[in-house]
């Protein structure tokens, strides 16, 4: 029946002993009750055998004496008996769980004297002076001197033991490291020490409880978190699962150095089989719809610090639902959801009004709310039900009162939509299959409402028929397409850019400064008093999750599926025209078609293979009817081959500089090709002649690109021209006529192009690794994204280095680029955050993608298929002897060209 929960907030369970307690000694009705008597950091605890009996609790501040009688005391009520007594004298007791009924704890007031007999008396001596050293602490006036002696027996205590290394699982093993730490579970830590070994995590509890050690093989570990815990960084959580919501270990150090070794030797030993995720990561995976709204949601609380095992940072899930009166659940009415685009406190525009009004008013430092939308107490609300011990400890053994329980949804829905401090929102309980919460199936004495109505279950919406159907609904909700078309506004609030500064002051989203992280350094406050008041303050008033996004959120891919939202509070726009009808667009092809040759990449295998240039092959174009290859080379030619005769057809030399691109036009007619010697080409294949010069640059053109008459090029002069294209005449000897329609400048020579399905988004990358995202139809740069994204150490250099190619995905919401630094980068058109990235062992020099799997030619040679998400290769397919230099991939994507710098091209199909 004993749990840590029986003791106060921030108080330790030191050690116990088996005893007897004694009630009216010597009498009549003398009787005696073996239990196990606990000796805790505030109180002293005793747990009879019998279930029948209530625990006992007596708060050490409430004690007159503690003692042990001395032989010649006339009155000894020890004297029959040798073994060890104590007598402790108190004005308060707290019985608990009597008959073994989960209730508030009954408190006895006035004089009483307890004698507990303890089976062994030679420990007699050593518990009463810890009794007494633990009173003196108690009766300190501060609550900071107070939690600073305490602190400096629980470390003596420490210091006097260590891990004992007969609970090994193999004597084999080899210990890496031991210290000091905490086990972290709901209201409650837990002394003792850390043991990392070559094979196990260990922890063993100071007071073997409980249970004497807690093992995790490292083998099983498959997710690990630094935390922020008491506003520190001292926290580490390891989950041996990929999905679950809670964890297998929350620990917490006593200085960050040993947080970050244990972390380092378990994440060191995890690297190789895990891949790590971040937050960008799992967006790729959520916006592409490989993981559900309620699995990315649970990934980004677990990112942002937040735990199951710390109510202050429960995690935080969204209303949904805004009906609660209908006897029929609509999911395809918009009205049927809250918005999503606004936090709970701005939902009802009159309350709002109101808070602004104090808001204005108040003196810096301002905030809107006065309460957080998740703290114990809101968490504990929801699940007393199930976890009525975490209530009773929460608030001093007490339960709340009838009228203010979690007694209905509409009610309590209401109340956060109208009530003056009342912002909550949900856990992650409302959107899972365990409907325990909703029910009191423990029976519990919840107390009587206002108009006599016991607290029993929570009341249900009409439509929901039962819990579990509740559960489905809500379920089904969070998954369905409004959501999935507005979560993103939820999380920029939640987690995201509107959680902090101006943005968050304009979306009316301003809460304490204490509750946001960094909003107080504990370190800079001396006095230890204010810290302890500080800190209990914040603890259960409630945290912010860590800010994970500060550019807003990519809203999730839908495809063909017809919007039914409300206007976003904030909206980039990407128009997704239909492709020019003189192109075959994505959308002709069977869908079918295309996914089963992407699942079967794997299976690429070499066809033929060509040695058809002096040089490095740069470019390959095919024609519609896949007969004739076009390849560029740095030999400076222009070549045909034939694939039904396996020959050269042709070979043209425009000039003796190299080749860099070539594309052919619609219909078969003309091949262009960009040159290093600033011009492009215009070849007539019918008539097997230059047709055209474009002499539109300063420097080498990179790379080129042609839609709709419109031909892109890029070029070392730091530019990116766009030319309106009217075709020549070739038996009039009619020459094209040019007419620049923007140019797009850069700072420094630009590598790489490539326009989206659409031709209304370009992307560039310069060779100093910049990629810049225009909008081509006002001729202006949406994003300019340096390459290096991310945090690095101060001591870091930014290296310059060449982007070599990157790719809108067919659906042109997301562009992945490959560069010298060994790294794939995924990023968000819409919003130009980089959202994944996956380290390779060498340059990638191209490759195709769909979103989800990528071929790529390596620097080697190699073909590598990827897995995006997973940031791993598949498989390996041996190619050139050199690096692949170029790429071509037919529109059913089931037959590849690849040309390399060893002057090949290399005709590789699919076999299913």
């Amino acid at each position: 029946r004993f749990s840590l929960l029986l003791l106060n907030l921030e108080e330790y369970y030191f050690e116990q002993h088996t005893a007897n307690h004694i009630i009216n000694k010597g009498c009549r009705d003398e009787r005696k009750f073996r239990g196990s008597l606990k000796i805790c950091s505030k109180s002293i605890i005793f747990e009879p055998d019998d279930n029948i009996q209530p625990i006992i609790k007596i708060p050490l501040r409430d004690c007159i004496s503690i003692k042990a009688p001395e032989d010649n005391e006339a009155n000894n009520p020890f004297t029959r008996d040798a073994s060890g007594g104590i007598s402790v004298v108190c004005n308060q007791v707290f019985l608990i769980k009597e008959r073994n009924i989960i209730a508030p704890y009954k408190t006895v007031r006035g004089r009483t004297e307890h004698l507990f007999q303890l089976d062994v008396a030679g420990k007699l001596g050593d518990v009463v002076q810890t009794l007494h050293q633990l009173y003196r602490a108690s009766c300190l006036d501060k609550m900071g001197d107070q939690a600073a002696m305490i602190t400096a027996i629980l470390q003596s205590r420490l210091a006097r033991t260590s891990f004992d290394k007969n609970r090994f699982q193999s004597i084999s093993e080899t210990l890496h490291m031991e210290c000091k730490a905490e086990m972290v579970t709901p209201l409650v830590t837990n002394p003792g020490h850390v043991c990392v070994t070559d094979a196990n995590l260990y922890f063993q509890p100071l007071n073997g409880y409980p249970k004497p050690v807690v093992q995790i093989t490292l083998q099983n570990v498959r997710r690990i978190y630094k935390r922020r815990h008491g506003l520190m960084p001292l926290g580490l959580e390891v989950f041996c699962t990929e999905n679950d919501l809670c964890s297998d270990i929350y620990l917490k150090f006593y200085n960050y150095q040993d947080r970050d070794e244990l972390y380092f030797l378990i994440a060191t030993y995890i690297e190789n089989h895990i891949t790590e995720h971040t937050a960008e990561s799992y967006m790729l995976q959520w916006q592409r719809g490989h993981i559900s709204n309620y699995q990315y949601l649970l990934h980004l609380n677990n990112l942002a610090d937040r735990s199951c095992n710390d109510l202050s940072q429960y995690p935080v899930f969204p209303w949904i639902i805004a009906d609660y009166s209908s006897s029929v659940l609509d999911l395809t009415k918009p009205e049927t959801f809250r918005d999503l685009s606004k936090p709970i406190g701005a939902l009802n525009k009159e309350r709002l009004d109101r808070l602004l009004t104090r808001y204005q008013e108040m003196p810096e430092p301002k905030f809107m709310y006065g309460s957080h939308y998740s703290s114990p107490g809101y968490v504990l609300f929801y699940l007393v039900r199930v976890a009525p011990e975490y209530m009773l400890c929460l608030q001093n053994g007490k339960f709340d009162h009838a009228d203010r329980m979690f007694n209905s949804l509409a009610e309590t829905w209401k109340n956060c939509l109208d009530g003056a401090t009342d912002f909550k929102e949900l856990i992650p309980e409302f959107y899972e299959s365990d409907s325990s919460f909703l029910i009191n199936s423990l029976k519990l004495d919840l107390g009587k409402r206002q108009g006599g109505k016991m607290v029993e279950d929570v009341e249900l919406p009409p439509w929901a028929s039962d819990p579990d159907d509740f559960l489905q609904k809500s379920q089904e909700a969070l998954e369905s397409q409004y959501v999935s078309e507005h979560l993103h506004e939820w999380i920029d609030i939640i987690f995201g850019y509107k959680q902090k500064g101006s943005e968050a002051v304009a979306a009316h989203n301003v809460f304490h400064p204490l509750t946001y992280e960094g909003g107080v350094d504990l370190n800079s406050i001396m006095d230890p008093n204010e810290k302890v008041a500080l800190l209990t303050q914040i603890l259960e008033f409630g945290q912010t999750p860590k800010q994970l996004f500060t550019i807003p959120h990519p809203r999730r891919i839908i495809p063909k599926l017809k919007s039914l939202s409300r206007t976003s509070s904030h909206s980039v726009s990407i128009t997704e025209s239909p492709v020019s009808p003189n192109e075959e667009s994505f959308e002709d092809l069977t869908e079918e078609s295309i996914t089963l040759a992407w699942n079967n990449i794997a299976k690429l295998k070499l066809d033929e293979q060509y040695k058809i240039h002096k040089e490095a092959i740069t470019g390959i174009a095919v024609t519609c009817n896949g007969s004739s290859v076009f390849t560029t080379s740095q030999d400076s030619t222009l070549k045909m081959f034939s694939k039904e005769s396996k020959t050269i057809q042709r070979s043209v030399s425009f000039s003796n500089m190299a080749l860099s691109s070539c594309l052919i036009l619609p219909g078969d007619t003309t091949v262009i090709s960009s040159s290093w010697d600033n011009h492009i080409y215009f070849y007539s294949i019918a008539f097997g002649r230059q047709q055209d010069i474009l002499m539109g640059h300063d420097d080498a053109v990179s790379k080129i690109c042609w839609h709709d008459g419109r031909l892109y090029s890029a070029s070392w002069d730091s530019t990116v021209k766009v030319w309106h294209c009217v075709p020549g005449e070739t038996l009039s000897n009619k020459k094209h006529h040019f007419e620049l329609l923007a140019e797009l400048e850069h700072d420094v020579s630009v590598n790489t192009i490539d326009l989206n399905s659409a031709n209304t988004i370009l992307a560039s990358g310069t060779k100093e690794g910049t990629i810049s995202i225009w909008d081509i139809t006002t001729a202006t740069a949406l994003h300019q994204l340096p390459y290096c994204f991310g945090n690095v150490s101060k001591h870091a250099l930014w290296w310059l280095f060449l982007l070599f190619a990157f790719f809108f995905c067919a659906d042109s919401r997301h562009l992945l680029s490959a560069g010298e630094d060994c790294c794939f980068k995924v990023i968000d058109v819409q919003t130009g955050m980089l959202i994944s990235s996956v380290t390779t062992d060498e340059p990638q020099r191209c490759f195709k993608w769909d979103g989800n799997t990528i071929l790529s030619g390596s620097q080697s040679g190699e073909l590598l298929i990827w897995d995006l998400l997973g940031g791993k290769v598949i498989e390996r397919i041996k190619g050139h002897t050199g690096a692949v230099m170029s790429m071509w991939m037919n529109e059913q994507c089931n037959s590849v060209i690849t040309g390399g710098e060893d002057k090949q091209i290399m005709f590789w199909k699919l076999q299913y």
